[in-house]
């Protein structure tokens, strides 16, 4: 598989997903309501678990398919550890 296709099927993928860590940090919440650790994953995770009341916090809806979404969710929130601890420490 050539790069150009690896590129074009992780923007597919990722596109089709819905990314909830985005979604997550997107939210319509108040700033002292929202969860930024890890907060695409943990979204993704309630979503697979069906677990209403976990995805009702998030102030948002979780993507179409949780489970192609989750190891990028995790990936992404990995990379934003340290300024979601931050933004978590100093909201």
């Amino acid at each position: 598989m050539t790069l150009n296709k690896i590129v074009s099927v992780y923007s597919v993928v990722l596109g089709l997903s819905g990314c909830a860590t985005f979604k997550s940090l997107d939210a319509e919440a108040p700033l002292f309501e929202r969860i930024f650790i890890y907060s695409g994953t943990r979204l993704d995770w309630a979503a697979l678990k069906n677990d209403e009341i976990t995805i009702r916090k998030f102030h948002t809806d979780p993507p179409d398919c949780p489970a192609v979404d989750l190891p990028f969710s995790l990936a992404l929130d990995s990379l934003f550890l340290p300024l979601a601890i931050s933004a978590e420490i100093f909201h």
